[in-house]
């Protein structure tokens, strides 16, 4: 369990029917902002020696398994279909579209790259915020921030010429541009959906769908039969505690709790912090280079982050309300 004081602590203990504090929200914003910035390269590090999907199965399931049982308990909240039904689509979305697929990319693009790809979800948050039903139509300025950093993740993919330097490995920046729209379409459903008032418990729940549908992939692919947890290293290890604990305990129920307390907008800002924690510690300890071309990248797609994350919020128009997921069980 989680030790007193904590940021995932005090989520789940966290009055609902109450308006959050401002410093409340502070801490789980830099919760999310600088221990989600440091898992890039926790990934990395675990996929030296575990195979990818594996990899996110282990952190999310463990999660998941553990915690259910649990936070049941703790909160005497039984889920209804509703918040089953939201738990699964976000879950699978999050954890095993979303962070399944920044885990196999990985194997080929580095840390901080990655991270800056997957910057792109503030901006994939604004698109599919707007094309959902009763969404924001985005003002002038995000839509120019938005086409802007599209143009950024064009610089960091394009052609060889850019920036006179390679490029990043196409296929794995095509699977982390779908890994970033899983993500942004994940974090709406979980922030319009009915999910239970303990963010914690959500995540568990959440984290028995997404983590039980990367392991039936991982087993239909082969990653299973391919793991030998004997031959894995100590810092392979060290690095899925961090996944699950800081990664996942309290980054993920820091998120969940900032998503049901902000906007859409203002929640995207953890992708401006992520990937500049992400370059940092990918140049510190993973001697990961930073090429005229990522440079050139990192500027664009952080200058339309700023953009859109600073941009005065629009309220939505009357409309009808989202229609339920699912009976209530």
């Amino acid at each position: 369990m989680l030790p007193p004081g904590s940021v995932g602590a005090a989520s789940l203990s966290a009055d609902p029917g109450r308006p959050p504090s401002s410093a409340f929200l502070v801490l789980n914003f830099m919760a999310v902002y600088f221990l989600w910035g440091g898992t890039f390269f926790a990934m990395r590090l675990g996929v030296e020696a575990i195979p990818p999907l594996i990899l996110a199965g282990i952190r999310h399931f463990t999660v998941g398994i553990l915690f259910y049982p649990l936070l049941r308990w703790k909160t005497g909240q039984k889920p209804n279909r509703r918040q089953w039904t939201t738990a699964a689509i976000s879950g699978v979305l999050l954890m095993c579209l979303g962070n399944g697929g920044v885990c196999w990319a990985e194997r080929t693009v580095p840390s901080g790259i990655a991270a800056l790809l997957v910057a792109t979800v503030t901006l994939w948050i604004v698109i599919v915020d707007w094309l959902r039903p009763g969404g924001v139509r985005p003002s002038a300025r995000v839509l120019f921030g938005t086409a802007l950093g599209f143009a950024g993740m064009v610089i960091l993919v394009g052609p060889m010429q850019i920036g006179k330097a390679g490029r990043v490995d196409p296929v794995g920046a095509i699977i982390l541009i779908v890994a970033s729209l899983a993500w942004a379409c994940g974090s709406l459903v979980a922030k319009h959906g009915e999910m239970p008032s303990a963010p914690l418990l959500g995540v568990a729940m959440q984290g028995l769908w997404g983590g039980g549908l990367l392991w039936v992939i991982g087993f239909c692919n082969g990653e299973v039969a391919q793991f030998h947890p004997s031959t894995v290293p100590l810092r392979s290890w060290l690095a899925v505690a961090y996944l699950l604990v800081c990664g996942s305990v309290i980054g993920f129920s820091s998120y969940l709790y900032i998503l049901k307390n902000s906007t859409a907008a203002r929640v995207g800002t953890y992708a401006f912090v992520n990937p500049m924690v992400a370059l940092a510690i990918g140049w510190l300890l993973g001697g990961e280079g930073m090429s005229s071309r990522t440079a050139l990248a990192a500027g664009v797609i952080l200058t339309a982050v700023v953009m859109v994350i600073s941009a005065p919020h629009r309220k939505a128009a009357a409309r009808p309300a989202l229609a339920p997921l699912a009976d209530e069980a």
